[in-house]
């Protein structure tokens, strides 16, 4: 019997795919699959389960042992839904939780403005609306409030006649608000998934599976996952008390739209549990029954069914904006709203905001690009970046970050200072970087007001002149792993395949081991000695080019926000010339027809 493999464990092979030890981005390729056990899980899943050779390989590139195959293929909810009571606290939060909805007390949503935030906010109030429990849904301003609970708006939704506040998305850090919250005779529930301090709030339950005496082994949900498994456990407990006069009660599957969208959208890994939540949550979003995604999916001119990236490059990005530059409260109440004509007018309004948010997002990273090269001229060794600037909203310092981090290869910090020299920054990591804990070791140490986050992603808040010590700080805490991201830095190629053999059915070929995300790559399929054929910038800051084959088979590809990079460099000034070319297959509908297309993620020219 084959033992198991890790795909991630074991170590590079050193032989580098098509010859490519650096390619236009300065990365050598490797063959995903080059280890002997991964190929013999691979030969296994082809000879003994008959699955097609090139899916095998995806396969087994990701870790899946031969066993496993068919259910991770096709996750199902029943299968890999753990019993929600495995998650600390869960008793005492649907104890309360019940005795909210047989008593009909008014209920405070106290959510995060991202997405994560909005869906769980909206999976939380639709449930008990639907029970006659009266709820009242707050979002922070993220200027004039900030991120989490807060006293002034924790003492106003107690004044309004609130008994029982519910943090989702927030809440783990929130001593003193929470503090205040008891002592204004508020009940508290902590529904959250965020990293947590050794020392907990004060609260009737903080329900959070990366605290540190959490053993569930959930970590990898995001907050309205955490939700959902909450309603499941109340909804189970209500039925055991006849609160549903003996029937089901409200269907939770149908909710699972948003926790689909929080999954993909907050970059949790798509594994195990959380593939099923996708899997099953794509499929009821496709029937468009909430008028606030079918009036956003509209906006985002998606006129085919959606797949797990438009819910992180297209739905995702326009509820974002209202957190980012407008209304923090639109993406909650988007999707909490049963009138189509409300859901229009405010799905409009996101796509207006995330228009305006991508023109200030577009200088704030030209001069945050700019400034970092001047830095790392200096330094190219810099482990950590530190961009901070008085101009930028606060609200895209994180899409700063973001870029920072993808164009530089290392984990990157972006702050907007406040005129009294306060910071307020988001920051971005890489594979193997903590930058949450590093950020929660800097408020421990006093270098920050406060923060908290991910592995992959931290907000902070400084005081006046600590700027310098924090990146002193990230740097002393990043620096080993950062080296060690970057020494093992490659690009990893699941396959080859020609312009003429790149078709609409092997891209759904390998859709079928989706959906891909965090956790989960996206497979690189790369085209050996390819001409290209034409290149132009389309859209904003993209690159469109063709390639051809030595058959004459041509095949369209796109570079997205390319145009300043190495990349668009390579394809605006290669037209003619030969390529190994390497990217992600996608499906083109054009006019009712399939054909494949190619997202060019790197490129070698060939000697």
């Amino acid at each position: 019997m084959l033992a198991p493999v890790s795909a991630t464990a074991l170590p590079r092979p050193e032989p580098s795919f098509l010859g490519i030890d650096a390619s236009v981005l300065g990365h050598p390729w490797r063959e995903r699959c080059a280890d002997p056990g991964l190929q013999a899980l691979a030969t296994t899943m082809t000879q003994g389960y008959g699955l097609p050779d090139l899916l095998a390989r995806v396969l087994a590139g990701r870790g899946v042992r031969p066993a496993e195959a068919e259910r991770y293929l096709a996750p199902r909810l029943r299968d890999l839904m753990p019993d929600p009571a495995v998650l600390v606290d869960m008793a005492a939060a649907v104890e309360r939780l019940a005795a909210a909805v047989r008593r009909k007390e008014p209920v405070a949503i106290f959510g995060d403005y991202d997405v994560d935030g909005a869906a769980s906010a909206a999976l939380l109030a639709a449930y008990l609306r639907g029970l006659d429990v009266p709820v009242r849904i707050h979002i922070p301003d993220r200027i004039t409030e900030g991120y989490g609970p807060n006293v002034g708006a924790v003492t106003v939704l107690a004044e309004e006649g609130a008994r029982l506040l519910v943090c989702v998305d927030c809440g783990t850090a929130g001593h003193e608000p929470l503090a205040a919250a008891g002592a204004l005779g508020l009940d508290v529930i902590v529904l959250d998934h965020h990293g947590a301090p050794e020392e907990l709030p004060p609260a009737r339950a903080v329900v959070n599976p990366n605290r540190l005496d959490d053993l569930s082994g959930l970590g990898h949900l995001c907050a309205a996952g955490v939700v959902f498994m909450t309603l499941v456990a109340l909804a189970r407990r209500l039925r055991a008390d006849g609160a549903f006069g003996g029937g089901e009660g409200p269907r939770l599957t149908d909710s699972l739209d948003l926790v689909a969208l929080a999954t993909v959208a907050d970059v949790v890994p798509l594994v195990g549990l959380n593939r099923a939540f996708v899997i099953q949550g794509l499929t009821v979003m496709r029937g468009r029954g909430r008028p606030g995604l079918a009036a956003l999916l509209d906006a985002a001119g998606l006129a085919e069914p959606p797949e797990a990236w438009h819910l992180g490059f297209l739905l995702g990005p326009r509820i974002n904006a209202g957190g980012r530059i407008g209304d923090a409260g639109l993406g909650a109440r988007l999707l909490t709203t049963a009138d189509p004509l409300e859901a229009r007018r405010i799905a409009e309004e996101l796509d207006r905001l995330n228009r305006e948010r991508q023109a200030i997002e577009a200088q704030a990273v030209a001069e945050a690009e700019a400034e970092m090269d001047r830095q790392l001229l200096a330094d190219p060794d810099r482990p950590v970046l530190v961009a901070a600037s008085l101009d930028w909203h606060p609200g895209i310092v994180g899409l700063i970050a973001a870029r920072l981090k993808e164009r530089f290869g290392r984990p990157a910090f972006a702050f907007a200072v406040k005129p009294d020299g306060t910071a307020v920054g988001s920051g971005r990591s890489v594979a193997g970087a903590d930058l949450g804990a590093a950020v929660r070791a800097s408020v421990e140490a006093g270098r920050a007001l406060k923060g908290g986050g991910h592995a992959m992603a931290a907000g902070v808040t400084l005081a006046r002149g600590a700027l310098p010590g924090f990146g002193e700080g990230l740097t002393g805490a990043l620096s080993a792993a950062v080296a060690q991201a970057r020494a093992a830095e490659a690009l990893l190629i699941d396959g080859t395949v020609s312009a003429g053999g790149a078709t609409a059915e092997m891209v759904r070929l390998i859709q079928r081991a989706g959906p891909f995300g965090q956790g989960a790559p996206e497979p690189v399929m790369a085209l050996p000695r390819h001409r290209l054929v034409d290149a132009a910038i389309v859209g904003n800051g993209h690159v469109r080019a063709r390639f051809a084959s030595g058959d004459g088979q041509t095949l369209g590809a796109i570079a997205f926000r390319a145009v300043q990079g190495p990349v668009g460099a390579a394809l605006l000034g290669g037209i003619g010339r030969t390529f190994h070319v390497a990217g992600t297959l996608s499906c083109d509908r054009w006019r009712g027809a399939e054909r494949a297309q190619l997202r060019v993620c790197d490129l070698a020219p060939c000697s």
